[in-house]
């Protein structure tokens, strides 16, 4: 008969495959914590030994990091996405914001048209139902974390685990305010009515399954974002210019 014992090291080598997966697929995220040592075997089917195994070779490989006390947890596998060296550039240079919004534009776009096409039924709905959040709670603010949920669920239906990745350390730095400070460029130049409106567009084509215009929807809003960081660099510009000017009038006074 052709079968043979299933050994211990085949199982921690099946947990060790089905944990790189969820991690791949970004279900499990940067600092999230497993479940307990006994509650994850028990999930899992397998055996505390085999799984300590396959947790021992997750964190050799950097996936996994143990705190004393806390328990395991998924390492910050995005660190090194961008060097402190470079994102001190980006923060320092007005240039990294329209080189940014840009790249999302480009980036967002193609995952827009994926997630249309490939998108699956509970992708959709998750996307609408951050929508429906949004809706409700425009009062709070443009600038919270609904925003950067919404277009990170849009890269998540796109299926492509490394855009993924690559999106989510974008707004990482986004949320950290790296390229921008986003509340005070919200208040000055963008509405919060404008932004629902764009947001609505983005997720009514996506709920169409029409790839065209989701693209289309994701690049409208960006270049509104574009020309908004715009009119703000050039008002603060002509701000400093006026600036001179009134303190010149004032020597000639």
């Amino acid at each position: 008969m052709p079968f043979e014992k299933v050994h211990a090291d085949r199982l921690s080598t099946a947990v060790i495959r089905q944990i790189e997966l969820l991690i791949l697929r970004g279900i499990l995220r940067p600092g999230e914590r497993l479940p307990s040592e006994r509650g994850l075997a028990e999930k899992l089917g397998v055996s505390r030994p085999s799984l300590r195994a396959a947790i021992s070779d997750l964190q050799d490989r950097g996936l996994l990091d143990a705190r004393a006390g806390a328990g395991v947890f998924v390492a910050d596998v995005l660190g090194s996405a961008f060097s402190p060296a470079l994102v001190e550039l980006f923060a320092a240079h007005d240039e990294a914001v329209f080189d940014m919004l840009a790249f999302r534009r480009d980036m967002e776009g193609l995952a827009a048209e994926r997630a249309a096409r490939l998108g699956s039924d509970t992708d959709l709905a998750v996307i609408d139902a951050i929508f429906v959040r949004m809706q409700a709670g425009t009062s709070a603010g443009v600038g919270s974390d609904l925003d950067a949920d919404f277009h990170m669920a849009i890269i998540e239906a796109s299926n492509n685990v490394v855009m993924l990745h690559m999106m989510r350390s974008m707004y990482d730095l986004l949320r950290e305010g790296v390229f921008y400070n986003r509340q005070m460029m919200f208040s000055q130049n963008i509405t919060k009515a404008d932004l629902l409106v764009q947001h609505r567009a983005v997720n009514d084509a996506l709920q169409a399954r029409d790839p065209k215009a989701a693209r289309a929807a994701i690049k409208a809003h960006l270049d509104y974002i574009l020309e908004a960081f715009r009119d703000h660099q050039n008002a603060e510009a002509n701000e400093t210019i006026a600036r001179q000017r009134l303190a010149q009038d004032a020597i000639r006074g």
